[in-house]
């Protein structure tokens, strides 16, 4: 089978499946080098590669560009790469919700506004606003719930000990 290789950006070859394999042990060929043979779609590196059809006509090599320092950088051909997840943004609807029911009216409200845009900012990819809509939700949900014990606790703790009488 007939392969060609890929050194500082020259084309070399054709050679046999085991001159390639005793180039790549002697050192001659690196696991990022690249080789072709009939029946890729591209140069692929060395360790990608496995040993099975031949022709001697391989496709143009890509012109390589030329670094300021005058050394050859080697393109490797395009890799798929998946879109990257969302992050996990909070939204604290639920905390908002719970804590504008059982605390403050005025100040939970605000927490559910913030809280219902994290979901659609996600959703078009606007991670930044996302998570600046999550940071003021939660701040609000904790605004909320500091307010309801302000006004509650010291309520509840003179009911307990029978100092007042809350209807």
């Amino acid at each position: 089978m007939t392969w060609f290789y890929s050194k500082n950006g020259q084309q070399l070859g054709p050679i046999s499946d085991q001159e390639l394999v005793n180039l790549s042990k002697n050192g001659g060929l690196s696991a990022t080098d690249l080789v072709w043979k009939e029946g890729m779609p591209d140069w692929k590196p060395w360790r990608e590669v496995s040993l099975l059809s031949s022709n001697p006509t391989p496709p143009n090599m890509p012109a390589l560009p030329q670094s300021f320092d005058g050394n050859v950088m080697v393109r490797q051909p395009p890799m798929h790469v998946p879109a990257p997840l969302p992050p996990n943004i909070p939204s604290y609807l639920w905390q908002s919700i719970v804590a504008t029911v059982l605390c403050c009216m005025p100040f939970g409200v605000v927490a559910i506004v913030y809280a219902a845009k994290v979901d659609s900012l996600i959703a078009v990819g606007d991670y930044v606003g996302a998570q600046s809509a999550s940071d003021s939700a939660k701040i609000w949900v904790a605004v909320t719930v500091g307010i309801g014990l302000l006004i509650y606790f010291p309520m509840i703790i003179l009911w307990i000990i029978g100092l007042s009488h809350i209807p």
